[in-house]
C-alpha cells in the first residue's frame, strides 16, 4: 500500500511548511492556544479603533497602541522560538545546504522583527 500523495506547496516556503507525512508545523500543537491569544490582540485593535472613533485622549490612545504592538512582538518571538525548535533543528539534524537555507531564513526573520 503506497502513501497517499502529499500536495506540492509551489510557494518557496521551507519543507517543514509545507504538507508532509512527518508532521505540522512547529505551531500546530498549541494553534489553539495562538488562536486564542490572536483574538485577544484583535480585540485591542479593535479598541483602538473605537478609542479613535470616540475621540479619547491621545495618550491614552497611546498607551493602548504601546500595549497591542508588545502583545504582536511577544507572539511574534513566540513563533519564531518554535520555528527554531521544529524547524531550524530538523534541519540542523540533516546538514548540508537546508541546514544553511533555515540559519538564513530565521536570520532575516530576527532582522525584520528587530527592525519593527
Amino acid at each position: 500500500m503506497s502513501a497517499p500523495d502529499t500536495p506540492t506547496v509551489a510557494t518557496g516556503e521551507a519543507e517543514c511548511h509545507q504538507p508532509s507525512p512527518n508532521g505540522p508545523h512547529g505551531y500546530s500543537k498549541d494553534k489553539d492556544a495562538h488562536l486564542k491569544r490572536l483574538r485577544r490582540i484583535e480585540g485591542q485593535i479593535r479598541g483602538l479603533q473605537r478609542m479613535v472613533d470616540e475621540d479619547v485622549y491621545c495618550i491614552d490612545v497611546l498607551t493602548q497602541v504601546s500595549a497591542s504592538t508588545k502583545a504582536l512582538q511577544s507572539f511574534a518571538l513566540q513563533l519564531l522560538e518554535e520555528h527554531l525548535r521544529h524547524c531550524v533543528a530538523a534541519a540542523a539534524t540533516k546538514g548540508g545546504e537546508e541546514m544553511d537555507a533555515k540559519v538564513a531564513e530565521a536570520s532575516a526573520a530576527i532582522a525584520r522583527l528587530l527592525r519593527t
